[in-house]
């Protein structure tokens, strides 16, 4: 029998994630209609420096970027909305609000303030300032902010939550202590980047982290974490609009502020599930596109400037290749599926 809690908040979850698709739907219009007003289009980098990429995308360049906005403005928007009706009225409105303390504070604030950084990375970038080769925040400047940014969850859940152990499969949970604080601050800011080097194909990144938030969804819902797992639920529902018009050919691009967005709240979420080990399997495509990328750069230093891919990150490599672009996208797809059920099963079989 179906314990009396489960199949209401299931429910919960399954309803919040249809809400989040309607309104997600409503308002892609506006917001495309809003970034084409403002001129907010993709810039390409200069291509003396990645001649490869440019070649492959140079069809892409003044199409509407920074369409990131539509995930992450529903999925707060509907958090402020829910949580605001829950404490003005009685009723169905707490059955709704997915905002608590224990849960969703930090995933939230996390999502908000990276989406901010990266819709002002995206505007730099259209206005071409800043950056190397064609505008936007420089990589080490990036990397500052986001290791603030990381720091200052690793110091909220150690010091404020006391978490100081991680959860080992098949081992259980092992005290590490301090090193709880760097733990964190690099799944965080590793998951952030690796985010953002995924976004460079249609519907790529907004696939991959779909299959990412269903597996963080389950294993949240089975640790009982039913806020944490109508958050990731609102997310999914918000995904889903917006690859209704990401997959090729797409109308828009995600830009750094869906892409940084989702990888820090796929990072946040996964120290709150305590899955930090598995979350290679829940988001091995974003693991694979940051190899890719660091061995391509070791090698240009370490070999004279040989590569080992034709370009980097990697999807790029296999459109150099011949691949047309909608069949890395979906075969990436179906790696991620596949891991990410793999991922499931070493969590279930571990707990």
């Amino acid at each position: 029998m179906i314990h009396s809690l489960l199949l209401p908040q299931a429910a919960r979850v399954t309803i919040l994630t249809g809400i989040s698709f309607l309104v997600a739907m409503l308002i892609t219009p506006l917001w495309v209609k809003l970034l084409r007003k403002y001129r907010f289009g993709k810039q390409l980098r200069n291509g003396n420096d990645t001649p490869v990429f440019r070649e492959l995308h140079k069809n892409k360049e003044g199409m509407i970027t920074g369409a990131g906005i539509i995930i992450w403005s529903t999925v707060l928007g509907l958090a402020l909305i829910f949580d605001i009706g829950n404490h003005i009225f009685d009723g169905w409105w707490h059955y709704f609000s997915f905002v608590n303390r224990g849960e969703t504070y930090l995933p939230i604030a996390a999502m908000l303030i990276a989406a901010l950084l990266g819709l002002l990375d995206d505007w730099l970038g259209v206005l071409r300032i800043g950056g190397a080769n064609g505008g936007g925040l420089k990589v080490r400047h990036k990397s500052i902010m986001y290791f603030v940014a990381a720091a200052i969850g690793a110091w909220w859940f150690y010091f404020r939550l006391g978490w100081n152990t991680i959860d080992v499969p098949f081992l259980g949970s092992v005290t590490i202590g301090w090193w709880y604080v760097p733990l964190f601050i690099f799944i965080v800011f590793a998951s952030a980047f690796s985010a953002n080097e995924t976004d460079g194909l249609d519907g790529l990144l907004g696939g991959v982290s779909l299959f990412t938030f269903f597996a963080l969804t389950a294993v949240a819902f089975v640790l009982h974490l039913y806020n944490l797992a109508a958050f990731c639920g609102v997310t999914i529902g918000a995904l889903l609009a917006f690859l209704w018009n990401n997959i090729y050919p797409a109308k828009f691009i995600m830009g750094d502020t869906g892409s940084m967005a989702l990888g820090v709240t796929i990072g946040v979420t996964a120290m709150l599930t305590d899955t930090a080990l598995i979350l290679p399997l829940f988001a091995i495509i974003l693991v694979i596109e940051s190899l890719s990328v660091i061995i391509q750069i070791a090698s240009k230093k370490l070999r004279h400037g040989k590569k080992v891919f034709r370009s980097a990150p990697i999807h790029h490599h296999f459109e150099a290749l011949g691949w047309p672009e909608s069949q890395v996208t979906m075969r990436f797809w179906i790696i991620s599926a596949l891991f990410a059920a793999l991922g499931l099963v070493v969590f279930f079989l571990a707990h």
